[in-house]
């Protein structure tokens, strides 16, 4: 992952990143957001984003880092949006403010703070709505969540699988004749494993198993 997040680093042009921030950023190359393949998206916002600030004499450091870590909690697992998320992250590795606000302010979560804020919210919605931007990986994405149900499908005991949340999380469902409570743990924590080292998928993979056992006596 690190191998990737400084190419990705270097070829927007940041190379002072911490070196566990450049590898979380790495993770992007395997993430798609609507279709749209993270890395590019964030290669693209950022060079938007420069032009912009070499055009209106705005700070074109903290534009071209803030939008090349805009995105960045969508490949941080946890709880809440994706901004929050990247917030947090920016925070622990002591990003200088006005980044992290260009980063907090880019869905409009809060006012802006700066020009450099406006220009990566901006950068950010012209690559998201360029002809075609978010379509590019679509057959790609749709393969990745096949092939997590197909493992899934695999198991004895599992009659069906949904893959959802961009293949962060699979819904299995279990034939309660066959498993019981302790085996469908078991055979959750197996998918999760095999399904996290075969597709690479970056951040956790969550698994969710549902055993249902449903007994009708009578008419209505």
């Amino acid at each position: 992952m690190f191998q990737e997040g400084e190419k990705l680093s270097h070829e927007v042009g940041v190379f002072n990143l911490p070196a566990d921030l450049i590898a979380i950023l790495g993770r992007a190359k395997f993430r798609t957001s609507y279709g749209q393949n993270l890395t590019l998206h964030l290669l693209e916002t950022a060079k938007i984003g420069t032009h912009i600030a070499e055009e209106v004499r705005a700070d074109i450091n903290i534009v071209r880092i803030g939008c090349l870590l805009h995105d960045i909690g969508k490949v941080v697992p946890g709880e809440g949006s994706h901004v929050k998320l990247g917030v947090e992250l920016l925070k622990k590795y002591n990003i200088p403010e006005a980044i992290i606000n260009c980063v907090a302010e880019h869905h409009e979560d809060k006012p802006f703070s700066s020009i450099e804020s406006v220009i990566v919210h901006v950068a950010d919605a012209i690559s998201g709505a360029r002809p075609g931007a978010r379509y590019e990986d679509v057959e790609e994405y749709a393969t990745r969540l096949t092939e997590m149900e197909d493992i899934a499908k695999k198991y004895e005991g599992v009659e069906d699988a949904y893959a959802f949340e961009a293949g962060r999380e699979l819904r299995v469902i279990i034939n309660p004749g066959k498993l019981d409570d302790g085996a469908t743990t078991l055979i959750a924590d197996k998918i999760r494993e095999e399904v996290s080292k075969s597709l690479a998928i970056p951040g956790e993979v969550k698994v969710t198993a549902i055993r249902e056992f449903r007994a009708v006596s009578g008419n209505e």
